[in-house]
């Protein structure tokens, strides 16, 4: 079995790989605090939680945005399955053609998630991924990232609302029933969803004129289930898309050996 690792600001998310099928799946907080033997032990009451044995575990592959966490995860992995992990950066081979300023800045997850996308609906796609930053990236017809924008998440965007107003409410994120709102935490919702849906709707749109093409529209992240129904383009909703991109990578590099 393949073990995949998607390692976010918020969270991470482990994965196990039998081929091509999703066995397994875990999600656990980021804390850039944790020493390599914490985490082993998260991986082996993962293990054992599931029954899995972990000397079937043949390879493992990381993406990460959070060096802290980067070795002390590697060398957990090790420690508890042997493996030995590829680490998504520089030198390793995704199969997509990279058409920005500065490659090597490109973010491990944009590049999982867009290579998934790309291998799973073709291109041109558009993917949106709804994490602590929300992100639109463009991939071409022929599997060239072309860039695309970084935006404050929505739970920011929540945040430095109630935060800096003083007389604002901390609310639940959901949509209201409407967008004229009579309430304030109401008016809070509708700006925070409504806005965002407006604004993911309108980048689609800028995008789709730019490219000169109709594209596919891909959104990953925890947020994205929720605002996917406020916008009027029609997004499937992708949960798997980076770790799918993860398993596509490490066949990749795996077949050049």
């Amino acid at each position: 079995m393949l073990l995949t690792a998607d390692v976010g600001n918020t969270n991470i998310k482990l994965a196990l790989f039998e081929g091509d099928r999703l066995r397994y799946k875990l999600r656990f907080s980021t804390n850039d605090k944790m020493t390599s033997d914490e985490f082993a032990v998260e991986l082996y009451t993962f293990f054992q939680i599931y029954r899995i044995d972990h000397r079937q575990i043949t390879g493992s592959i990381i993406s990460s945005v959070v060096p802290k966490v980067t070795r002390p995860l590697l060398d957990a992995i090790e420690i508890v399955t042997g493996a030995h992990s590829l680490v998504i950066g520089p030198g390793l081979k995704s199969g997509m053609a990279l058409q920005i300023d500065r490659p090597e800045t490109l973010g491990g997850d944009i590049v999982c998630g867009c290579v998934g996308a790309f291998e799973k609906y073709g291109g041109p796609v558009i993917v949106i991924f709804m994490g602590t930053a929300t992100v639109i990236a463009y991939v071409d017809e022929n599997c060239v990232y072309h860039g695309g924008i970084i935006a404050p998440g929505v739970g920011i965007s929540l945040d430095a609302l109630t935060s800096r107003g003083a007389l604002l409410p901390a609310v639940e994120l959901r949509t209201p029933q409407k967008a004229i709102c009579t309430n304030t935490a109401d008016c809070i919702r509708s700006g925070i969803m409504n806005g965002t849906a407006c604004m993911l709707d309108g980048m689609i749109d800028k995008f789709m004129r730019e490219a000169g093409k109709t594209c596919k529209v891909v959104a990953t992240g925890g947020l994205a289930p929720q605002m996917i129904p406020n916008c009027t383009h029609d997004i499937l909703y992708d949960e798997t898309v980076i770790l799918d991109g993860l398993r596509s990578i490490y066949r990749r590099n795996q077949k050049d050996k």
